[in-house]
């Protein structure tokens, strides 16, 4: 079996109780040093057989599974594999050659961030729908001509933006453009190595995130939060959720009264 397990986003204690069952099983591990605290690797036998991917091919990874048809490998990203891990490729490998595998998710770094701010990303009345996308660079190639930064603001949804913390100084301007719903002053939360030991967090607003973010020395391992929903936790004025109102029913309650104020 092929389990392809989301390490989470650092800390050694964020994997999920699955994850870390599997890595305990596993003859051979596949992890990419880069991205992946070592300290996940304590989960491991000490006679496990590592590979570090960060410069390895696609071809080479797969011939480490092929060396090892009977064997419990455990492919480890970081992150959720559901989101940029390159593990599609990985599965047509898998299903070409009738290998079992599964896929053991994951703490996303954007659950990692929200959750150092204190905050929720979708707050009632102000943004329901978080949107995860990166702004096209050097694998432009990969991102559908339909999917721009600028159409994602005009909704002014909460937006997770990955592999982007290079190009901040184009950000601005791709979220500032004609008919965006945000602002200069749209908060805006930088979250760099969130949950390793050197973790940085960064509150700013699009107007300024450029050079805080050149001010931190941020260049990658971080994700851009956007959207006003990001003030929600400070801001009374928000909407509360209805699931809580005393004056909405719910399949487990019914409406008693109306909330004051």
């Amino acid at each position: 079996m092929i389990s392809f397990i989301g390490a989470g986003p650092g800390a050694a204690d964020l994997i999920t109780l699955r994850g870390a069952q599997r890595l305990r099983e596993a003859d051979v591990v596949v992890w990419a040093a880069s991205l992946v605290p070592e300290a996940l690797l304590t989960h491991c036998r000490p006679d496990a057989e590592i590979h570090d991917s960060k410069r390895m091919t696609l071809e080479q990874v797969c011939d480490v599974y092929a060396r090892h048809p009977d064997a419990a490998i455990v492919r480890l990203h970081s992150g959720d594999p559901a989101v940029y891990s390159a593990i599609g490729e990985q599965i047509a490998w898998c299903r070409a050659n009738d290998r079992p595998f599964e896929i053991v998710p994951g703490v996303s770094s954007l659950g990692a961030v929200a959750a150092a701010a204190g905050c929720e990303l979708t707050i009632p009345a102000v943004a329901q729908s978080v949107v995860l996308t990166r702004l096209a660079a050097g694998t432009r190639a990969s991102m559908p001509a339909r999917e721009t930064i600028a159409a994602y603001a005009a909704t002014g949804a909460t937006l997770a933006l990955f592999l982007s913390a290079g190009l901040v100084d184009h950000l601005a301007g791709h979220l500032l453009g004609a008919g965006s719903a945000y602002t200069a002053a749209t908060p805006v939360l930088i979250g760099q190595r969130v949950s390793w030991p050197d973790e940085l967090l960064i509150r700013t607003t699009i107007g300024e995130m450029a050079a805080d973010a050149h001010r931190a020395a941020i260049e990658a391992t971080a994700l851009i939060l956007v959207g006003p929903a990001l003030a929600g936790a400070d801001d009374q004025s928000a909407g509360r959720s209805h699931v809580y109102d005393a004056a909405y029913t719910t399949r487990f309650r019914r409406a008693t009264g109306v909330i004051d104020g």
